[in-house]
């Protein structure tokens, strides 16, 4: 079966332009509204073992180091590879034969998903850390699970010309599903205190809010349609056991990439091109509180102003994607990302001032969303095959995830030994490596390649 090239309206330079009108009608797509719902689901869990818990821990009285050495939790993401083979061969008892290789997998997950989000809400970090490590383990695990079958789905169902504003509309509804799991969850445990209840149930009500809204991504499952390049894979395979088709998904996924030109060097661009990103995100909620905002200060600017330039960032990164050839959409994504990391040095030295802290989350939020569209793109341009789609995507996105879970995990030890200011600076110069990597694929051809 010759798979299809799911980037090629993406990275190409020489396709016809749409019109204005074209060009927004493709996002009232039912496929494209069907990947911007899961997008959102994707989003959702990352901070409630991330920033959102960070915030928690703090308000409990945790150390700054051992809340830096939290994002470890985050394992699963780097790791999920070594499961990823299961998605894409064995079959989920009921749901596959009632939804579908793709769909039974996202119900299965999201259900496992709600269990550990319920599990950590039952938690108090400053009675059982470990406790809650474990949880956030759990809903790391489960969330990253999902995310395989959703990269998956979302490669194997969108045809050539909806690409790219399925990324575009996917990176951004997964921002905002992390803003909702962020600034929505702080307000909503903040208006639980205005009840009367104690901080402590507040927290645990809060995240049980969120476990709710796991079912959003649920119904979205529900309602869609099995990709087709799913169907024709299934059917492929269906006269071998399940041993077998694990094998055939976790080798050709594994054996196809490594075979490629330059594949270490193209590994290592994928740890390091989202780091500079990772390292400032690591410690922004901490930073804010630090500084002295309130936790409704830091809401309110994210959910109101990082909502709007989270949208338009977006939108923005599909609008490159679409518009330039691959190599210059990552230098503009690369370089926007790192320069955006001075934005927060700047607010460590006006201090609390509120327009300065709504300029920084802008400039973040804004420039990150360019960034992760455009590197959504160049992964999906390296995974062509739906006989293992979920494995290899899950394997290029544990490596990306490498740089947000351990090479992030000294930021707390750098953010106390500097200070913000220099931290924030620092954070931009570790964009520089990858950077360097870029022009050296570049000159070897890389990227033509993936156009051919």
């Amino acid at each position: 079966m010759t798979a299809p090239d799911a980037a090629a309206p993406i990275v190409s330079d020489v396709a016809p332009r749409a019109s204005w009108r074209e060009s927004m009608a493709v996002y009232l797509q039912p496929r494209v509204l069907i990947v911007m719902m899961l997008g959102f689901s994707s989003g959702l869990p990352l901070a409630l073992s991330g920033s959102t818990l960070q915030i928690w821990m703090t308000e409990s009285g945790i150390d700054l180091r051992a809340i830096g050495l939290f994002v470890l939790v985050g394992t699963p993401y780097t790791l999920k590879f070594l499961w990823a083979p299961l998605v894409d061969a064995l079959h989920i008892p009921l749901l596959t034969r009632r939804f579908g290789r793709r769909r039974g997998w996202l119900v299965f997950s999201q259900l496992l998903l709600i269990a550990a989000i319920l599990l950590l809400a039952s938690t108090d970090p400053a009675k059982a850390p470990w406790f809650v490590a474990l949880g956030a383990l759990l809903v790391a695990a489960t969330s990253a699970t999902q995310d395989i079958v959703v990269d998956a789905f979302r490669v194997e169902s969108l045809p050539e010309s909806e690409q790219a504003a399925g990324m575009a509309a996917y990176v951004a509804a997964y921002r905002i599903g992390m803003l909702v799991s962020t600034a929505g969850a702080l307000f909503f445990v903040s208006a639980l205190e205005g009840t009367g209840l104690v901080r402590a149930s507040a927290w645990a009500w809060g995240y049980v809010g969120m476990a709710a809204m796991v079912l959003i991504g649920t119904i979205t499952a529900l309602i869609a349609t099995e990709p087709e390049q799913s169907v024709r894979a299934e059917l492929a395979t269906r006269a071998k056991g399940g041993f077998a088709r694990v094998m055939n998904a976790a080798v050709g996924a594994f054996s196809e990439f490594i075979a490629r030109k330059d594949a270490l060097a193209v590994l290592v661009f994928i740890v390091l091109f989202k780091f500079t990103d990772a390292f400032s995100g690591s410690m922004t909620a901490p930073f804010v509180i630090d500084l002295g905002f309130t936790r409704n200060d830091y809401a309110a600017i994210v959910k109101g102003v990082g909502l709007a330039a989270t949208l338009i960032g977006g939108f923005a990164g599909g609008f490159v994607a679409r518009r330039y050839p691959l190599a210059a959409s990552l230098w503009i994504g690369g370089i926007l990302q790192a320069v955006a990391n001075l934005s927060f040095s700047w607010l460590a030295m006006v201090g609390v001032d509120q327009w300065a802290l709504a300029l920084a989350i802008t400039a973040e939020n804004f420039t990150s969303a360019i960034g992760t569209v455009i590197f959504v793109a160049y992964l999906s341009a390296l995974c062509r095959n739906p006989l293992h789609t979920a494995t290899q995507y899950a394997l290029l996105t544990a490596l990306a995830a490498v740089g947000r879970t351990y090479l992030s995990a000294s930021a707390g030890f750098v953010a106390e030994a500097t200070g913000w200011p220099l931290f924030f600076m620092i954070c931009m110069l570790a964009a520089l490596p990858s950077l360097i990597l870029l022009a050296w694929l570049q000159r070897r051809g890389h990227f033509a390649a993936l156009q051919a």
